[in-house]
Order: structure tokens, then sequence, then C-alpha cells
């Protein structure tokens, strides 16, 4: 997924799904950059670990086994248009509205109610404008 922020955006995704952001190998960073791989400007410091600048992993606590990773990368533009593919997050047992209010109140903004038939979602934008769903 495209970001501005990506690890600052890892975090609220990972939140979002009960997912782990990927654990930073800051020997592993300062090995490249002491070996001449990489430079300094290629990283950057968040919730102060050393992390790489370019991008930022979330998985599923259950490994990839359970469900494939999601990876934000860093792009200099901002999100201009709608998403060609966007994520239908399923609430299981949690009642669907306290889970769009918690979102909301950390940083998501509504956008509209969706039904068709007998289902229903609540269409979301994370705090980069990446649309999202929730459903029961």
């Amino acid at each position: 997924m495209d970001s501005n922020a990506p690890h600052a955006l890892a975090d609220w995704w990972a939140d979002a799904l009960g997912w782990e952001v990927e654990p930073s190998d800051e020997q592993f960073i300062r090995s490249m950059i002491e070996a001449g791989r990489a430079t300094e400007d290629d990283t950057t410091t968040h919730r102060g670990t050393l992390v790489w600048k370019a991008g930022a992993g979330i998985r599923h606590p259950q490994g990839l086994e359970r469900a494939p990773r999601i990876l934000f990368q860093l792009v200099p533009e901002a999100k201009s248009v709608k998403n060609r593919v966007h994520l239908d997050v399923r609430t299981g047992p949690d009642d669907p509205q306290s889970v769009v209010e918690r979102l909301v109140a950390k940083g998501a903004t509504h956008l509209h109610e969706g039904r068709q038939g007998p289902f229903t979602w609540t269409t979301l934008a994370d705090p980069e404008g990446n649309e999202l769903c929730i459903t029961p």
C-alpha cells in the first residue's frame, strides 16, 4: 500500500486489524550502513527505533500461514483518486458500529453506509484516505 508515512500507517492498520507491525532489526540496519550498502538517509527513527525509511510491514499474529503480510511503502505523492483495491474488514463477534467508532477516533474518516439485500457495511478512509469497509 503506497503511503506518505508508512510507519504511522502500518501502526494504524495493525491496530485496526489486530495484527502486529513487523519488528525492525536495528543491528542489521546498522551493519548494512557500516558495510556501505545503505546510508543514514535510508533510515529514520519511528517510536524510538531505527527503521528503514522505505516502508513497514504488518502481519497476522499467527504468521504468514494464517494471512499474507501487508507492506506500506513510501511514495512521494499523496493519494489522489479512489482506490482500485480496498480491504473489507469483518468484525467477527465485535459490534461493527463500535469498530467504526474506534477507527474514526484513531483517525479514520466516515465516508458512507452501504446496504445490498441483507448485507450492510460502513465505508471509511484510513488516515491517508485509503478506503476500507467494515462489515459484520
